[in-house]
This record gives structure tokens, sequence and C-alpha cells, in this order.
């Protein structure tokens, strides 16, 4: 009994050197920022670093676990899906809008439950959470459209 488990702790071990050769996760990028959107106040982009720009930014922090395998490949997969669905740092550079933001955080889709467990900083209070639904939906839209971009013409 003892040989099998310590073969069984062999394998893994060995597996877990081997999936860190692997390089999807740890090839970490954080391209210049092109632009924001035009945030209603300086609390609601404060609640949205804390809450989506790990993800949703090329702004990510990226923590220490995210070169170990097999978390770095969530991790990457994380970051590669949001900066592809909307991401707050390439607004008006085309293909970038609000559509629904402020919905997702509401109905609690978004922050995601896995990302809440290792970022307790994106762990917002009801209050918190209320004030980024109300101040993405001043940022975007009522909407939800791209209101952002057309703020400055609000000034007219």
């Amino acid at each position: 009994m003892k040989r099998i488990a310590l073969s069984v702790f062999a394998v893994l071990v060995v597996g877990f050197v081997a999936i860190q050769l692997v390089p999807y996760g740890r090839a970490h990028s954080n391209p210049p920022v092109a632009g924001e959107p035009v945030w209603d106040s300086v609390a609601t982009r404060a609640l949205a670093v804390r809450a989506c720009f790990d993800c949703h930014s090329n702004e990510t922090i990226w923590p220490w676990y995210s070169n170990i395998a097999p978390v770095s490949w969530r991790l990457q997969s994380h970051v590669d899906a949001g900066r592809e669905e909307l991401n707050l740092s390439q607004w008006g550079s085309g293909g970038q809008d609000g559509d629904d933001v402020a919905e997702v955080v509401r109905e609690g889709d978004m922050p995601p439950w896995d990302y809440l467990l290792t970022h307790s900083g994106a762990r917002l209070s009801d209050a918190e959470k209320q004030d980024l639904i109300d101040g993405l939906t001043r940022t975007f839209g009522a909407d939800g459209g791209d209101a952002g971009d057309d703020a400055d013409s609000d000034d007219d």
C-alpha cells in the first residue's frame, strides 16, 4: 500500500512539473492603454479598477500564482476573454461599447466566483456594488450604450 501511495505521489509530482512547460498562461502582457471611457466619477472608476480591471483592461495585476500551471491557464483565459468582450483600456479605438456592463454586475454574472476566491479587493459590499452599478449606468448610459464617448458633447 505504501509503494502504491508513493508511486501515485511521484506521478503527480512529475505531472505537475511537466505541465509547467506548457507556455500558455505565462505569456502575460499589458499592452499600452489607448483610452478609457469618460467615467461619471472618480469613485466609479476606483470601484471598476477593484472589481473589473484585472480582466477588462490592459492594466492587469498578475499575481505570483499566475505563473503556476494549471492556475496560470485559467487566469490567462479569464483575461483573454475579458479583454475580448470589453477592454476598458482600448476605449475609443473601435469595437468597444458599454452594452450591458451594469446589467452583468447587477445580475451577479461579474465578477466570476473563482476570481473572487483570490481577489478579496473585488468583493464589494452591497452598497459598493450598487454604487458601481449606478456609476456604470451613468457612465455608459441607461440603455447600456456608449454614453461615455458622448459625455464631452454635453458640455456644449
